[in-house]
């Protein structure tokens, strides 16, 4: 069997201002996600691998807009880092306070990414954004 990683995650916006602002910004997210293409080159970040839970009236479920994604690729984490500029090539363009993406293989164990707003919440911007990572590795060694 090839060596699978699956890449799964959330970016989570709590909308801001009056009810409009926070409409216009939850579907600037939508259409951000919308500008991705349908089919990618490797590594793949494609709009099928993205969802958005909740009412498009409203812009999210209860007060927080979660877009949620995965996919399951074979052996990403030899291109980790086209597939991190990818995700934040993204992030760069939505409005967000914070994303998590999480990266499980067969051989380097479990990564995780998280991205904090540097303010109260990230606007659209080409400024750099500041990553965090854990990684931890379950298992008993042979």
């Amino acid at each position: 069997m090839d060596n699978e990683s699956i890449v799964y995650g959330c970016i989570k916006h709590l909308p801001f201002g009056d009810r409009q602002q926070r409409q216009a910004s939850c579907f600037h997210n939508r259409r951000a996600i919308r500008t991705l293409p349908e089919s990618d080159q490797w590594p793949f970040l494609s709009q099928d691998m993205f969802a958005i839970s909740g009412d498009q009236a409203s812009g999210g479920s209860y007060q927080t807009q979660v877009i949620h994604f995965g996919m399951s690729y074979r052996a990403v984490e030899y291109e980790w880092e086209h597939w991190i500029a990818k995700f934040e090539r993204l992030l760069k363009q939505m409005y967000w306070v914070g994303a998590v993406v999480h990266l499980e293989t067969d051989f380097a164990g479990f990564h995780t990414f998280m991205w904090d707003s540097a303010d109260d919440y990230h606007e659209p911007s080409d400024e750099p954004l500041r990553v965090r990572c854990e990684w931890s590795r379950e298992g008993t060694m042979v």
